[in-house]
């Protein structure tokens, strides 16, 4: 039984159909419809016939340039790639790349609907390009191997979709409602390890005794450090 060859990237065809009228738009243009509407109305209100109604046109034109739906959320995910400023590395790896994560953290943040989709439908194209490219100039002379700096940079991918999904799951207010029932469970006697755990944690000899929600909002980039000192290891 023969199977299906996968779909090639998008990328690597010509910007539109090479048979029919002279073209009337652009991917790009496509492209910053699709996350107009996606940011204001999120991403199931993105379709072919809603794209192409925002630039005038018909929904069969669009086929001419995007073969399917799943090609423009190709094209909107690296678009918002777009939007990092780099800067030339500093010579501190560890500040530079959590540096990243707060600019990656950002983008999500902007557009609603990229946290869930980054995760599920992980997508490489020209920006993405672009953004391990830098990684890669942070990581330049570096030690750790190969494997260990591409499993760096899908942490901090990972990590931060999760972050800002967490946010969008409600943030410090569920923070405090789970905090509240292991209060609960720890004071009922029947979780000892977890209440002794949570009762170090509280003591003063922790450093984290005054700690609280409000204390511990953005615990993001301290995270993230040691996420990445574990596995690229060294000095920053």
């Amino acid at each position: 039984m023969a199977t299906e060859a996968p779909a090639g990237s998008i990328w690597l065809r010509p910007e539109r159909a090479g048979v029919g009228r002279p073209a009337q738009h652009t991917r790009a243009e496509i492209t910053g419809a699709a996350l107009c509407v996606a940011d204001a109305a999120g991403l199931d209100a993105v379709s072919m016939r809603r794209i192409a109604a925002e630039l005038g046109t018909g929904a069969a034109s669009l086929y001419r340039y995007v073969e399917t739906r799943d090609e423009l959320l190709d094209l909107m995910t690296d678009a918002t790639a777009a939007e990092y400023d780099f800067s030339a590395p500093t010579g501190n790896w560890l500040a530079d790349l959590v540096a990243i994560g707060e600019q990656s953290r950002a983008i999500l943040r902007r557009h609603p609907w990229l946290a869930a989709l980054s995760i599920t439908r992980p997508v490489i194209g020209p920006n993405g390009v672009a953004v391990i490219e830098h990684f890669l100039a942070v990581l330049d002379g570096h030690p750790a191997s190969v494997t260990a700096k591409l499993e760096a940079f899908a942490m901090i991918n990972g990590l931060t979709a999760t972050s800002v999904l967490y946010e969008q799951a409600g943030g410090s207010a569920l923070t405090e409602r789970n905090a509240a029932y292991l209060t609960h469970a720890m004071t009922s006697g029947d979780h000892p390890r977890l209440a002794a755990l949570i009762a170090q944690a509280r003591s003063p000899e922790s450093g984290q005794s005054g700690q609280g929600p409000a204390d511990q909002a953005d615990r993001y980039p301290y995270i993230l450090s040691r996420v990445l000192l574990g596995l690229l290891g060294g000095q920053p």
